[in-house]
């Protein structure tokens, strides 16, 4: 029996296992995906993770739940020797052990991407992973309770000015629902103003969102200005040190927290790998989603989502490809499915194509935005159509009922504004007070004992018993 290796278990690396175990009959192929965690995390989810609309256990999809005739391995794919057809699988503790395939399907996925710019590793938070969300949630309540408490000052104003740093859609629909989360928080503070909180979106180009038209982008734009959230166009971040962001306008914006969301990079882990990649460090994969190096098609290997180059035959790709987004990931992980069946079974695969539906972004609760060619919308109405468009794509209905049952309940009684704090140290509340066992006492040095020895005096029952004595001197 053939054995499959799916490398990552997220958009399309899911969606080709869940869909490989409808298209292939039992018995007809063994089926193994390899994943550091055990679970999809829906990333459009993400920014209303961050503004505390959506909790995050209900934007991730547990793979071992979900994916009943897989074999689901929580651990890292280290290396592949295609030529060899094995991969080295590393798990978190224990050894690291080869595994042999017949065919792989590589769907690592991307990190973020960042530049060498000084204090950014230090002090910037990304928004790719459900721990960051959780994160950015956390710190903006946490910074309320502690400027709710201090004077006016520069103190105040530093734990209430929030910066993001990238316009693409991540960063506009995480920044506006910071912005939303912090209106939300202000009605619990009387200490606070609205004038006291500060947002600042930092973009190097000269417009934000390009997935939508210029006038769409204006009118968000106008939105967020309206909202009290402020973005710096044709400017660059040239320092972060120490939570202070100098600017290329030279502006200085001292920061409480700051969020990295200005670009992605294909997975570092196809370094080590002996499968083409291009000059971008994504996979080369043709457009039915098999690997294609300088000689042709590379039999057994397949690609797609963020960490595969696949063309774009629609014409509307940047640069020829299709764009790194949910939308192409799920539908090209459904296609790899079909494509791998058929080869199984000596059939053609067919190509990869799919017309953009349009992009919809959710700016925080009544403000959205929608672009499907020419026709542009913003405000309640598009936010609507961002909650219907992502609450039925989520994978499985459970996650569909629970993600729309708690929009529900946020609407009726306001989204939950308690902060988990610790979680980087969940065991130090506990440490604090812990009992520990007492050092042993000192006796009192006996009379005749010499400094640092342990002399022999009787016992109650004639035996000699020890007696440990510090040093000091005159003994």
């Amino acid at each position: 029996m053939p054995r499959i290796l799916i490398v990552g278990g997220g958009y399309a690396g899911f969606y080709t296992a869940w869909k490989l175990e409808k298209q292939l009959a039992k018995g007809e192929a063994e089926i193994v995906v390899v994943d550091p965690l055990p679970y999809l995390t829906y990333q459009p989810f993400l920014p209303e993770v961050a503004g505390g609309n959506v909790e995050p256990r209900h934007a991730l999809v547990s793979q071992r739940k979900n994916l009943k005739r897989s074999t689901v391995i929580t651990a890292k794919v280290t290396q592949i020797n295609h030529a060899a057809r094995t991969a080295t699988i590393t798990p978190e503790v224990g050894e690291s052990w080869d595994i042999t395939y017949d065919q792989i399907v590589v769907t690592a996925g991307s990190v973020s991407r960042t530049f060498p710019i000084p204090g950014v590793a230090d002090e910037a938070i990304g928004l790719k992973a459900i721990e960051e969300a959780v994160e950015i949630r956390n710190r903006i309540m946490t910074n309320f309770d502690k400027a709710s408490t201090l004077p006016a000052g520069p103190e105040r104003d530093r734990l209430l000015t929030f910066i993001v740093v990238g316009g693409g859609f991540a960063g506009i629909e995480v920044f506006a629902e910071m912005r939303s989360l912090a209106s939300a928080l202000l009605k619990n503070y009387k200490q606070l103003t609205f004038d006291d909180v500060h947002f600042h979106l930092i973009e190097a180009m000269g417009r934000i969102m390009p997935e939508v038209s210029l006038k769409t982008s204006h009118k968000v734009l106008k939105n967020l200005a309206e909202r009290g959230a402020y973005v710096h166009l044709d400017t660059q971040l040239k320092s972060a040190v120490g939570g202070v962001c100098e600017l290329s306008t030279g502006e200085k914006l001292e920061s409480g927290l700051i969020v990295w969301t200005a670009g992605v990079m294909a997975s570092p882990m196809l370094k080590n790998t002996d499968l083409p990649v291009e000059e971008r460090g994504r996979l080369r994969v043709s457009a039915d989603l098999r690997v294609e190096g300088d000689d042709g098609i590379v039999e057994g290997a397949w690609g797609a989502g963020d960490v595969a180059a696949v063309p774009d035959l629609t014409g509307g790709g940047v640069g020829g490809f299709c764009v790194p987004n949910a939308q192409h990931a799920v539908r090209q992980g459904k296609r790899l499915a079909k494509n791998l069946a058929a080869v199984l079974r000596g059939e053609l695969p067919e190509e990869y194509s799919h017309e953009n539906l349009g992009a919809v972004a959710g700016l925080g609760p009544g403000h959205g935005a929608f672009q499907s060619g020419k026709i542009g919308i913003t405000g309640p109405i598009a936010w609507v159509m961002h909650r219907g468009y992502h609450g039925l794509a989520v994978p499985t209905w459970d996650r569909k009922i629970r993600v729309f049952a708690n929009w529900a309940i946020t609407l009726l009684w306001g989204r939950d504004i308690t902060p988990i704090e610790n979680l980087d140290d969940p065991r130090e509340y506990f440490e604090r007070f812990a009992s520990r066992p007492k050092p042993p006492a000192e006796q009192p040095v006996a009379a005749g004992a010499k400094g640092g020895k342990a002399d022999k005096l009787p016992g109650a029952d004639g035996m000699s018993a020890p007696v440990y004595a510090t040093p000091s001197k005159g003994t």
